[in-house]
């Protein structure tokens, strides 16, 4: 079996349940022909044709309407927006109609719509290709949140978010697309959406993070195991709704925490998980929950961008940091 990169992991999902569910469509800028900017639905168009894969005109809220509409008339629209800052137009149709459809119909009515988007920083794009802005959407009830790190999470998690019944924000790490490479079965079996996933088993510390540093924070791990550090390595990878009692399950077994996520620091998915950890699990810690987070600041261009972006030194010293208590 051939290995795959996590953007033709994309690929072949949508491939795969285009193929399966002849209500299953895709949409978006330069989608079809061109097969999208990082070529995540190349060659779709000629094994589907124009009716299921359709470019739209640069117009971000009315792709969210549209494909809302698609959705509420019983398709499975697969909508791309082209960089997670360009979304923020359609933030109108995605807040106030597809989070809300089963809650204003007293569930008569679902919105089985997936609203695509490459996230973060880490290409070296301009101003608005590099936002990481996930806090938004998974404060809004209604919407799940699903970010996969990985290939075989890609394929799976996709999958399954076409076979949600409701809207989900699935957002693709830009820096991981081309990173490495796995054995990705095309059998159509999905992943769960809404749990954690345990990339590595340890004693000491928690180290909690999604997307693309997940890279980093299983590099700082190993790193960590020479150092005679055993980390556990949580992938959350469905940030709304969250899998708090993975978790908590292992930070009653280490006793300590290190959240890392690209976002900036105020109002992140990290904080909320540190909350919950103080509410559901304060008895457990010996030592307080460190994060390790982008700035609050505006992503910097290319020459500053890796001076945004947590490292493995970064996560390195937040855990050298609560190994100190006792």
């Amino acid at each position: 079996m051939a290995e795959i990169t996590l953007v033709e992991a994309i690929n072949q999902a949508l491939a795969y349940e285009m193929q399966a569910d002849p209500n299953v469509v895709v949409l978006g800028e330069d989608i079809a022909k061109n097969g999208g900017v990082f070529r995540a639905t190349v060659g779709l168009l000629d094994r589907f044709g124009p009716d299921r894969v359709r470019d739209t005109p640069l117009a971000e809220s009315m792709i969210a309407g549209l494909a809302i509409g698609m959705a509420i008339e019983g398709l499975k629209p697969v909508a791309e927006f082209q960089f997670m800052g360009f979304i923020y137009p359609a933030l109108d149709q995605i807040i106030n109609h597809a989070s809300r459809i089963r809650n204003r119909t007293r569930g008569k009515m679902s919105c089985p719509v997936v609203f695509r988007t490459p996230y973060g920083s880490g290409i070296r794009a301009p101003e608005h290709h590099s936002e990481s802005t996930e806090a938004i959407f998974a404060h809004i009830p209604g919407l799940r949140v699903v970010i996969p790190s990985s290939p075989v999470r890609a394929y799976g998690l996709l999958l399954a978010s076409i076979r949600n019944p409701d809207p989900v924000i699935f957002l693709e790490p830009s820096r991981l697309y081309r990173w490495a490479k796995q054995e990705v079965p095309d059998n159509g079996k999905a992943l769960p959406l809404d749990v954690c996933f345990t990339l590595r088993m340890g004693d000491d510390v928690t180290l909690v993070t999604w997307g693309s540093l997940v890279k980093e924070t299983v590099a700082a791990a190993e790193k960590l195991a020479k150092q005679g550090i055993q980390a556990e390595v949580i992938d959350v990878a469905t940030i709304k709704p969250l899998d708090i009692e993975t978790i908590l399950t292992s930070v009653e077994k280490t006793g300590r925490c290190v959240i890392i996520h690209e976002a900036a620091r105020t109002g992140g998915v990290g904080a909320d998980i540190s909350a919950q950890l103080a509410e559901k699990g304060l008895l457990f810690l010996k030592a307080p929950v460190q994060r390790v987070t982008g700035y609050d600041t505006v992503v910097p261009y290319a020459r500053l961008e890796k001076c945004y972006l947590p490292t493995e030194e970064n996560i390195i010293e937040a855990v050298q940091q609560v190994m100190e208590f006792a």
